[in-house]
């Protein structure tokens, strides 16, 4: 990436009070605020983490924004993926230079911005999204980052399973990331569709979407046991002896699941329990959550009558 700025790029004004805002430089125009205004042709030419004066004499740090910061401003369609998540699926689902990728559904285009990086020239990105509207929202706002359309993304309208024997073939897919509402529904496609050993890593909100999704996984036989997680980020105020979290943080937004493509015609081996671990649940298991177990006293009966008695005594008379 050039780090000088030229007209056509973006900048992040970062001004007072650490008001953020992102411009594409064009010569010969104005930023203005009710701060006052910048001349684009005062930042072009500038490198990147450069200072700029308004007129007013108010000072702007400019910055090429990074994709993170993108891609929380861009312009959604659908809900994005944020970078905590993103950068999960990128490492956990070991999205490498030159791989193969099927993606679905596409959304605003946040992951699709992250995983086109990731996988670099060589590599291929097959995108599947059922509403047409969603998938021209994505292709603008990465065409929009990265400055031109990626010749090797492909976008496909329609459903996963319909379409992904057209447009993938068998055992090629590396990597497959679903973000979509029944996952469960497109397993047996994208097992047709990935290499041994390839790995799929799946987005969803909700525990019943997990839940079912991990059920049609392990009952599918064609994969690892899979693997499922939620990350939370919680920012800390640094300013001098005054060291604490914030009091707000980014907590749940959606779990992820991966799971290994096994090899045609392999039964996966029912590996041993460590000591100690139970893969079924006994009544003994079940007492654990008895209040005793837990340490919570049991109400007596003398306490129970009294408190019976209490709560009659202080009932209103009824009326005749």
């Amino acid at each position: 990436m050039n780090e000088i700025f030229e007209a056509g790029d973006r900048v992040q004004l970062t001004g007072p009070k650490g008001i953020m805002n992102t411009i594409r430089l064009t010569a010969g125009t104005r930023f203005g605020s009710h701060k006052g205004e910048i001349k684009h042709d005062d930042i072009i030419g500038k490198p990147s983490g450069s200072v700029i004066e308004n007129h007013n004499g108010d000072q702007y740090l400019a910055l090429k924004p990074l994709l993170s910061d993108y891609v929380l401003s861009m312009p959604r369609g659908a809900a994005i993926v944020y970078p905590k998540d993103a950068a999960q699926i990128l490492v956990e689902g070991d999205i490498f230079p030159g791989a193969n990728v099927i993606e679905a559904g596409v959304g605003s285009g946040a992951l699709s911005s992250y995983l086109i990086r990731a996988i670099g020239d060589h590599g291929k990105l097959t995108s599947f999204e059922r509403r047409a509207e969603f998938a021209e929202i994505a292709k603008g706002n990465v065409e929009n980052f990265l400055g031109a359309e990626p010749t090797n993304w492909e976008v496909v309208i329609g459903d996963l399973q319909e379409m992904l024997p057209e447009h993938c073939e068998a055992a090629s897919a590396d990597r497959v990331v679903l973000d979509m509402l029944a996952p469960w529904e497109c397993i047996d496609a994208v097992a047709t569709a990935m290499k041994p050993g390839g790995l799929v890593i799946i987005y969803v909100a909700t525990v019943t979407q997990l839940s079912r999704t991990f059920e049609e996984i392990r009952a599918h036989g064609g994969f690892t046991a899979p693997l499922a997680w939620e990350s939370m980020v919680r920012p800390w105020h640094l300013d001098g002896l005054a060291v604490r979290p914030e009091h707000r943080m980014i907590s749940h937004t959606g779990f992820l699941l991966s799971a290994r493509r096994l090899a045609p015609d392999t039964v996966l081996p029912s590996f041993k329990a460590r000591r100690g671990n139970k893969t079924e649940h006994t009544d003994e298991d079940m007492d654990i959550w008895l209040p005793q177990a837990m340490g919570q006293r049991p109400l007596s009966e003398k306490k129970l009558r009294k408190t019976v008695r209490k709560v009659t005594n202080n009932l209103k008379p009824r009326q005749n």
